[in-house]
């Protein structure tokens, strides 16, 4: 196994664990919604301190249901996947191209002048 697959190997275990050892270990048991999102968490705490508090401003779009407002979230993941992996899939082409273009180039630097490809370098007279 090469260096690189040991450390994805390693990154996709710790990954996994991240997801199953909360749920393995019961944290958030003893919250009525215990994976509830940051948001939710900080409008419980500000209702406490300050019952009277008014927002500063109301969101652009309230969506209709929770299930709408997940799939809302999913697709931004999705749209963010998805841009990640085209950037990094055009990086690591220019990389392959540019490595493409220097092996051609460095082969190329021994063929016979005149020619394009060094095809017919050992050419008699």
């Amino acid at each position: 196994m090469s260096r690189d697959a040991k450390i994805n190997a390693l990154l996709l275990l710790l990954v996994a664990a991240l997801a199953v050892l909360p749920l393995a270990l019961g944290l958030g048991d003893h919250k009525e919604e215990p994976f509830t999102g940051a948001d939710a968490e900080a409008e419980t705490v500000i209702t406490e301190i300050d019952p009277d508090y008014e927002p500063w401003f109301s969101p652009l779009y309230e969506p209709p249901s929770g299930e709408v407002e997940s799939a809302l979230f999913a697709l931004q993941a999705a749209i963010g996947a998805g841009v990640l992996a085209y950037y990094f899939g055009l990086r690591r082409g220019r990389r392959q191209g540019a490595e493409r273009a220097r092996e051609r180039a460095a082969a190329g630097t021994g063929a016979e002048a005149g020619t394009a490809d060094g095809a017919g370098a050992e050419r008699t007279v």
